[in-house]
């Protein structure tokens, strides 16, 4: 379990560092006026971005060691806390020193994530039916087409965080689909899982919809909304499909920190100034 908590907390940490490189690399490129691949390709190529996204691939296979044991809403949650770490590093690496109204929510939303490592209750995942399946494939559908639609019908300044929305349940639809998938062993026949591809659907839409993001806004305000969406959504369904649940007696403080730790990272993105510009727009 220690393990478990221990790459949850570093999943974080990662997701906050890679985060601010990506913010760094796609704001070097002029954003399109759509979800252009030629523009995206540009972004893809930044050498901060690649490093950015390197560290949030191995923050997503820690991810998947805690999802291995702990409940969906613990490590969603606990993942949330990237975005203090989004207001740190950006501090570290783009001198944006955080406000004192950062601090306070900080310090706040830390105390949402003990409340959470102290009641979510470990257990293994369990098998679900090909219904769960095919409702993912459905969401990966719904998602896609809303991240399309997004630039074409909202500004850059209001599709950012739109996007980066649907970048968090794209994220949460990896989460998922990790947490059931683990309910199985692990080996070469996973690959012919029709998880396994929706996993994957996901996992690429989550990093094209909040790269075309970052390009649009702040990386702090990004990271809020995506730890949102990434942390609610996948936090009921795990607790009405999968099977997750607080440890006896501690009911009330899972939903308590939760409600804590999932409003100090909204909080967050209403306390930080809009300092960071977005790229300059192409025609």
């Amino acid at each position: 379990m220690v393990i478990a908590y221990l790459a949850a907390f570093s999943c974080a940490l990662f997701f906050g560092l890679g985060s601010v490189l990506q913010s760094v690399g796609a704001k070097r490129v002029a954003v399109s006026g759509t979800l252009n691949p030629r523009t995206l390709a540009k972004v893809a190529v930044q050498i901060p971005y690649l490093m950015g996204l390197g560290i949030d691939t191995a923050g997503w296979l820690l991810s998947l060691v805690a999802l291995a044991t702990l409940p969906v809403f613990v490590v969603q949650a606990l993942v949330a806390a990237s975005v203090g770490f989004v207001v740190v590093f950006s501090a570290l690496i783009e001198h944006l020193r955080p406000n004192r109204r950062q601090v306070g929510v900080l310090i706040i939303l830390g105390l949402g994530l003990i409340g959470l490592a102290i009641s979510g209750a470990p257990e293994s995942a369990k098998r679900l039916s090909s219904g769960f399946t095919i409702a993912m494939f459905v969401a990966a559908i719904v998602i896609a087409v809303a991240g399309i639609a997004t630039p074409r019908i909202m500004k850059a300044a209001h599709s950012a965080s739109v996007l980066a929305g649907l970048a968090g349940l794209a994220f949460g639809g990896t989460a998922l689909c990790a947490r059931s998938l683990s309910a199985t062993s692990i080996g070469w026949h996973s690959f012919l899982e029709p998880l396994t591809w929706a996993l994957a659907a996901f996992g690429i839409m989550g990093l094209v919809f909040f790269a075309a993001a970052l390009q649009r806004g702040s990386a702090t305000v990004a990271m809020a909304w995506l730890c949102t969406a990434e942390t609610v959504a996948p936090a009921i369904i795990g607790i009405a499909v999968l099977g997750d649940r607080a440890r006896p007696g501690l009911g009330l403080l899972a939903a308590v920190s939760f409600v804590v730790a999932v409003a100090s990272a909204v909080a967050l993105s209403l306390v930080s100034p809009p300092h960071e510009a977005p790229a300059a727009v192409s025609s």
